[in-house]
């Protein structure tokens, strides 16, 4: 068989890197500073899909919108109480 390029990336240490800190920013942006922490962990957790970690980095991702929004309503809650 001829061989075919593929056009994934293979999974390198600094995309799994991004991804963990993507992850860590969910949790900060759902404690500390929703929107500077979730826009980080937005930005990492795609850097770590597009450099190979695919299904991780995209639920970073996502975890981190999650968070920003939770941690925004949060704070809302505590602040009109």
């Amino acid at each position: 068989m001829a061989d075919i390029p593929t056009t994934a990336r293979p999974r390198s240490s600094a995309a799994r890197v991004c991804t963990i800190l993507g992850f860590v920013f969910a949790v900060l942006a759902l404690f500390l500073s929703p929107l500077i922490f979730g826009v980080i962990g937005l930005i990492l957790g795609i850097v770590g899909a597009v450099l190979g970690d695919k299904p991780l980095g995209w639920y970073a991702a996502a975890a981190s919108v999650v968070g920003a929004i939770l941690g925004y309503v949060i704070a809302m809650a505590i602040i009109n109480s």
